[in-house]
């Protein structure tokens, strides 16, 4: 028979890029952990201290989470902790349409 004090768990992935590495974690937590808490929970931080995990972009496998303070992990997420960009993709995609532009009229 089950034990009814044994508070329920669920599994998770951390992963994380920098330029340099990536890191992938598996973690156990206890339901109803937020993914700002999972984050932390996760030790990732002890990986890259440059991190701020209170306030660093993440999603859920590719889509942003608006509010990782409140939203609810549940088994098999995949938290993705996002870097700053280097450069707009934009203005980097006008530039290069630019360029390409710009050749076309040597010719």
């Amino acid at each position: 028979m089950a034990d009814c004090t044994t508070e329920a768990r669920i599994e998770i992935e951390v992963v994380y890029a920098a330029v340099d590495r990536q890191i992938l974690l598996s973690v156990h937590l206890v339901a109803g952990t937020t993914v700002r808490d999972g984050l932390v929970a996760s030790g990732i931080g002890e990986h890259f201290p440059e991190l701020d995990l209170a306030n660093c972009p993440v999603g859920i496998f590719g889509k942003a989470v608006g509010d990782a303070e409140t939203r609810l992990l549940v088994t098999g997420d995949r938290i993705e902790i996002y870097r700053p960009l280097l450069a707009d993709p934009k203005e980097v995609r006008r530039l290069r349409a630019a360029k390409a532009a710009l050749g076309k009229s040597k010719t």
